[in-house]
């Protein structure tokens, strides 16, 4: 399968690596256009943010697969219609790491779990390496999300830190932890491999948008049915 990465940045450098030699990538010196992405079976995205509003104008209305890794992006409303239009399907995950969808189940127990204790205290910490520039990391904001809840989070930017999150939940006699930490970014860049992979293998799937988890979910009741 033929991949055209958008961003090789450090994790859409991961993502060209594990991709094989008849991926290329693309870059503000190699810039994307239509016609250039045209030979290709899947476009992964995984550009700054900053640049996130003009790769989604330019894929919007592309009928190709599309697996979006870029976050804190905020999603203008005509963008996901001209998708829908396009008919085509896109996967958009804060965190592409499949041990991570394990969280978020866990994340969905204990977020309903804690009705039953006396006054439970959450509390969210994540880190990242001083080049990630959204606080909080979008991946924090999905745990909130998991978890069905506000809580309160506290962003660290620092070295070169893969991805530290971190749950805490206090009551008056004990401390649950919670901990999901990435040690290399190719952990994202096989998850977006993944998701490319079994999207061309399942066109049933969509047409639309839909975030990871949504095809997470998909894949592993297929997979895991009998």
């Amino acid at each position: 399968m033929k991949y055209a990465v958008i961003g090789t940045g450090k994790t859409g450098s991961a993502v060209l690596e594990l991709a094989g030699p008849e991926s290329a990538g693309f870059n503000s010196s190699k810039v994307p256009d239509r016609e250039k992405l045209v030979p290709f079976d899947c476009v992964v995205v995984f550009v700054p943010t900053d640049a996130a509003h003009g790769i989604a104008e330019l894929l919007a209305d592309l009928d190709k697969p599309v697996i979006w890794g870029t976050t804190g992006y905020k999603w203008p409303k005509d963008i996901l219609q001209r998708i829908d239009r396009a008919g085509s399907t896109w996967i958009i995950g804060s965190n592409f790491s499949l041990g991570m969808n394990l969280v978020r189940k866990t994340l969905n127990v204990l977020g309903s779990g804690t009705a039953v204790l006396q006054k439970p205290k959450l509390s969210i910490r994540e880190v990242h390496h001083v080049h990630k520039k959204d606080k909080p990391s979008g991946t924090a904001l999905s745990w909130c999300e998991w978890l069905g809840r506000d809580v309160q989070i506290e962003s660290e930017r620092k070295g070169d830190v893969k991805g530290i999150h971190e749950l805490a939940i206090n009551t008056n006699y004990e401390t649950i932890f919670l901990r999901h930490q990435s040690h290399d970014r190719k952990l994202f860049a096989e998850g977006a491999l993944w998701a490319a992979k079994n999207l061309l293998e399942n066109p049933n799937f969509g047409p639309g948008w839909f975030k990871f988890e949504t095809f997470f979910d998909y894949m592993n009741d297929k997979i895991s049915s009998p």
